[in-house]
């Protein structure tokens, strides 16, 4: 006769702390996030702005950005989320927000770099801007990436 036991409820994987959050995938992502999202802000900051408005934008979404994944990865690192399941799905709305919000940035510098290609100080700032659009693209990337695959997991 089989035994009527409980069955067995399925385990979800423990939410990483400390330095388990370098090593596990989706959070893994959040220290490239945040180092390529500086340089977008960094670079965007050493041209010389020719279109305020459209590169205020990525200035704004880059600089947000790193700032609230600095705070989420600190947060990571020090055991705030306890392993509530509400940090899950707080994390893939961040990410999915924040890749949809890059994008829109990303488009705006790549924008930004056509334009500056004739300007005054055009090779300097050529460079600069493409650099800044690169890097907005691979920053974008990762937030896609990141959203995905928490949402996956």
């Amino acid at each position: 006769m089989a035994s009527a036991g409980i069955p067995a409820a399925p385990t979800q994987p423990a939410l990483p702390s400390g330095p388990a959050v370098f090593k596990t995938i989706p959070y893994a992502f959040i220290l490239p996030e945040i180092l390529c999202g500086t340089w977008v802000w960094i670079l965007v900051a050493a041209t010389s702005v020719s279109l305020p408005l459209l590169q205020g934008w990525v200035m704004y979404v880059s600089l947000s950005s790193c700032l609230i994944s600095l705070l989420l990865l600190i947060s990571y690192i020090f055991g705030f989320h306890k392993n509530s399941e509400n940090w899950k799905v707080l994390d893939s709305l961040y990410h999915g927000a924040t890749a949809i919000l890059y994008l829109s940035a990303a488009v705006l510098q790549a924008n930004a770099t056509i334009t500056s290609e004739f300007g005054p100080n055009s090779p300097l700032y050529y460079q600069l801007n493409s650099a800044a659009s690169f890097f907005a693209f691979i920053t974008t990337f990762l937030y896609v990436l990141h959203a995905f695959s928490i949402y996956y997991q």
